[in-house]
C-alpha cells in the first residue's frame, strides 16, 4: 500500500444544483487515516448527493473532491479505486451468483486473486453458503450484507457508507460495526451517512450535522450520546 500522509478524503468548496435549486452550499471537509466522520441530517439534507459527489457518482456544480490527493475526475477512473462504496442501489447484478458478482469487481479493482478475495468477503459478511445465490433471492438484509461485502472486496483505503445498517438484525448489524472498526484501526478512513445518528454514534471519531446544504456543525465526538 503506498505512503500518503496527507487527508485520505477531501473536498473543497463543493457545491451541487439542480437548475436554480441548490443542494449543497460550498461543503468542505477532510477525513483522514483511522478516521471515522458519521454524518447525520433529516432527509432531504443532501447527505445521500454529498455521498455520492464524494464516490465520483456525480459531478459537482462546483469545487473538487480529491481521493488520496488525486482529484476526482469522470476523466480519471484510477482516481475511484481507493474507494468502496455502500449505496442505496445494491450495485450487483441479478444475473450472476453473489461469487460471481464479487469476483467480477475484485477483477475490475485489479485484485490478483480475485477468487480468494471473493470468498474472503463473503465469509466477512457471513453469506459463505450464500456464494452461488442470485442477488434477487436475497431477502433485504442478505442483500444488503451482500452490498456491504462488494463495498469492502479491494479492502479500499476509503469507505463510503450510506445507511448502511438498513435492513440489518442484531447479528448482521454487529458484525458490520466490528469491520468498520477494524478498518479505521487499520487506518481507512470511512465516512458514515445516516438520519439515525444513535446507531452510528458508537463508530464516530468526528460528527457532522448537515442541514439544508450545509454544515451545522462538524466537531470530534466526545462522550455518550445520550449524556
Amino acid at each position: 500500500m503506498p505512503r500518503y500522509d496527507g487527508p485520505l478524503l477531501a473536498a473543497t468548496a463543493l457545491a451541487r444544483s439542480y437548475g436554480p435549486r441548490k443542494v449543497l452550499h460550498a461543503i468542505d471537509l477532510t477525513v483522514g487515516a483511522g478516521e471515522t466522520l458519521v454524518i447525520a441530517g433529516p432527509n432531504g439534507a443532501g447527505k445521500t448527493t454529498l455521498l455520492r459527489l464524494l464516490a465520483g457518482l456525480m459531478r459537482p456544480s462546483a469545487g473538487e473532491v480529491r481521493v488520496l490527493g488525486r482529484r476526482l475526475a469522470a476523466s480519471d477512473p484510477d482516481a475511484r479505486r481507493p474507494l468502496g462504496l455502500v449505496s442505496h442501489q445494491s450495485l450487483l447484478y441479478d444475473d450472476l451468483t453473489l461469487r460471481e458478482n464479487l469476483v467480477f469487481a475484485a477483477r475490475l479493482h485489479g485484485l490478483a486473486r480475485p477468487g480468494d478475495a471473493a470468498d474472503l468477503a463473503l465469509r466477512s459478511a457471513g453469506l459463505a453458503d450464500r456464494g452461488g445465490a442470485s442477488p434477487r433471492e436475497l431477502s433485504r438484509g442478505m442483500l444488503q450484507r451482500a452490498a456491504i461485502a462488494r463495498a469492502l472486496v479491494h479492502e479500499p483505503r476509503v469507505l463510503l457508507l450510506d445507511e448502511p445498517f438498513t435492513g440489518l438484525d442484531a447479528a448482521a448489524s454487529g458484525r458490520l460495526r466490528s469491520l468498520i472498526r477494524e478498518r479505521a484501526d487499520a487506518g481507512r478512513a470511512i465516512v458514515i451517512v445516516t438520519h439515525q445518528l444513535p446507531e452510528a454514534w458508537d463508530l464516530a471519531s468526528r460528527v457532522a450535522v448537515l442541514a439544508a446544504g450545509r454544515w451545522e456543525l462538524d466537531e470530534p465526538r466526545t462522550g455518550d450520546l445520550a449524556a
